[in-house]
């Protein structure tokens, strides 16, 4: 069984600044809700109770924000504005938090082999915060779909979506042997390719499954552009040596590292979630 799900949260959020100058981007809210908490709520949601953050320098609040606020309790306490605090205090319920802190931003494989200290020899699920993902009606969440494959193949596996080929080089993408509908076998993985060089239109986004000898692979993996180690580089190799699948998720995501897409999850949580009750 995975009951753990990896954090990287150490990121400075320069697309977001000012705001994000002495506020961790995870933070800002979609709503009345911090992005993280749709996050690790959608590891819970998929039986992944034991969360680990790899955070960084003014990240402290995200641990603040999965603790209990005494005298923020204390004077809410008895009242209607108490009903607010209604959704996190049952994530913290439900999950077991522990941090971990990357020295230095150093790319995303460096930032998953640092909360190796926090995973130990299992395996474990990967969000990014940043990418708020909603499932199609009927479906469970996404990182819960890719559980159940993971059950079936018991090997690493990334959630890809279809892009426009404008802007496939804002992406990792993958080439792959279709399995059946939505299901390919990776035969090959580039970062951030020109789109005269992407393999494919299906982009790898913020939610993945990993197997443990991952860590040895991405330790083994030399840095790249701006010295940074990929987690793309290092599953490839693992692809090469074994087996990595990808999965064209049923769902929508919303980038919220961007602004445009911070604002159009914004907007369909508020017509969608909020105003129909349905967000706590």
């Amino acid at each position: 069984m995975i009951t753990k799900c990896l954090f990287p949260v150490g990121g400075y959020g320069t697309r977001f600044l000012p705001a994000t100058k002495v506020m961790a981007k995870e933070i800002l809210p979609i709503v009345n809700k911090p992005l993280v908490q749709y996050g690790v709520e959608e590891a819970l949601e998929a039986n992944l109770n034991e969360i680990g953050f790899v955070t960084g320098r003014g990240k402290r609040v995200i641990a603040d924000h999965f603790d209990i606020s005494y005298e923020l309790e204390h004077q809410i306490a008895g009242t209607s504005k108490e009903k607010y605090l209604r959704s996190i205090r049952d994530v913290m319920a439900k999950g077991i938090f522990s941090f971990t802190r990357q020295p230095e931003m150093k790319g995303l494989g460096h930032a998953i082999l640092t909360g190796k200290t926090l995973i130990g020899n299992e395996p474990f699920g990967v969000v990014l915060a940043d990418d708020l993902c909603v499932p199609d009606e009927g479906h469970d969440n996404v990182l819960a779909q890719m559980v159940q494959i993971y059950k079936q193949f018991r090997c690493s596996i990334v959630a890809v979506m279809e892009v426009p080929m404008d802007e496939i080089e804002k992406y990792g993408v993958i080439a792959g042997e279709e399995m059946k509908s939505g299901l390919y076998r990776i035969t090959d993985m580039v970062e951030k390719p020109a789109p005269e060089d992407a393999p494919s239109n299906l982009a790898i986004i913020g939610r993945y499954i990993l197997t443990p000898d991952i860590f040895d692979i991405i330790a083994d993996t030399p840095a790249g552009k701006n010295g940074e180690v990929q987690l793309t580089d290092a599953l490839l190799t693992q692809a090469q040596q074994g087996c990595v699948l990808a999965y064209k998720f049923k769902g929508t995501r919303f980038d919220c590292g961007s602004v445009d897409g911070y604002v159009q999850a914004t907007n369909y949580v508020y017509e969608n979630l909020y105003k129909k009750g349905l967000l706590e």
